[in-house]
């Protein structure tokens, strides 16, 4: 792998954002393997950003062995289209790295440049089986890699005694559907009065302004936090306080921040969106409840509080632990040969 060059474009406002994305975890672990890796770009101007990836492809053609590119559903899908057929002009191999639970959607939507994308790859991959499923039912060959967590960055905390303290890490995005986690608390509180709810975060979109405005509306300032951003090592210091993780989406595919609750000891509740039944296995490693269901979830998490499931956080972090780097890399290794 020592002389392996590999330009990977996607979003790289980590500096920015906070926000360890995964693209900077492979990146270091890539690095660490002494492969050669170019990112690209970490301009926040979209415009400026794909025109930064143009060009530190164009500039790096000669260089470069190959282009691996986040694939996301919405916007970043386009950068994933120009990349892709940039690389297909200068004779380059290039690796989708697909994300996103709404993909299917955007795959039945633009079939012809998804055809341009994905026909045409050296190879796709796919970090969880329910994007490798529903791309190969529309004929697209796909790898399985699964996103990797750094397990030994994770200390497992053993809940032995729960309380009704519920921990939410998501962008606040109306497709996360954060108001959920709220309406969640106010039903929870009707049985448990000093239930608490903490949501980490960047925000977004209007969806955290509505959550201000549920909280006020439902009297719930006392028992909500909102940090914003945290770091990765502060958000998890902050975890050891609360017992419970909710994850409260409408789309998803393999979140890497329930992952990383899953690592965390933390019971994990959550919607069963996009490909969450392929990450947790309903009533072993987690539990699942429809969409946008508050009642449905709040039910669950009393189900937990009264410890009807002792086992299914250590079964979880089991499952997680099979997501190392050490377990994960060789994966990477047979296609970048």
């Amino acid at each position: 792998m020592n002389n392996k060059r590999i330009l990977y474009i996607g979003n790289n406002l980590t500096k920015k954002t906070k926000y360890n994305s995964t693209l900077i975890v492979l990146t270091n672990l890539l690095r660490k393997e002494g492969v050669s890796v170019i990112v690209s770009s970490d301009k926040i101007n979209k415009l400026l950003r794909l025109l930064d990836m143009c060009f530190s492809l164009i500039r790096n053609r000669k260089k470069i062995d190959y282009v691996l590119i986040d694939t996301f559903s919405a916007i970043n899908f386009y950068y994933a289209l120009v990349i892709s057929q940039l690389s297909r002009l200068f004779n380059i191999k290039y690796i989708p790295i697909l994300h996103g639970g709404n993909l299917p959607d955007r795959l039945n939507r633009n079939e012809f440049f998804s055809d341009l994308i994905f026909n045409y790859s050296y190879k796709n991959v796919a970090p969880s089986n329910y994007l490798k499923s529903a791309f190969e039912e529309k004929g697209y060959q796909v790898i399985f890699i699964p996103n990797i967590v750094e397990i030994e960055n994770y200390n497992f905390k053993l809940r032995e005694s729960l309380e009704p303290k519920l921990f939410w890490v998501r962008a606040f995005k109306e497709i996360y559907n954060p108001t959920l986690a709220i309406k969640v608390l106010s039903i929870l509180k009707k049985e448990y009065p000093k239930a608490i709810l903490c949501m980490v975060g960047p925000f977004v979109d209007n969806s955290y302004q509505k959550c201000l405005e549920l909280v006020s509306d439902l009297k719930l300032e006392d028992s909500v936090e909102f940090t914003g951003v945290l770091l990765k090592e502060d958000w998890h210091k902050k975890s050891t306080d609360f017992d419970i993780f909710i994850n409260t989406t409408n789309f998803d595919n393999t979140p890497v921040s329930v992952m990383e609750g899953m690592a965390l000891g933390l019971p994990i509740i959550s919607t069963n969106a996009g490909g969450m039944p392929y990450l947790i296995e309903n009533e072993v490693e987690g539990l699942l409840v429809e969409k946008d269901n508050a009642m449905k979830m709040s039910i669950e998490i009393i189900n937990v509080l009264k410890g009807n499931y002792p086992k299914m956080s250590e079964i979880a972090r089991e499952k997680v632990e099979g997501f190392s780097w050490e377990l994960v890399k060789n994966k990477w290794f047979k296609i970048l040969k």
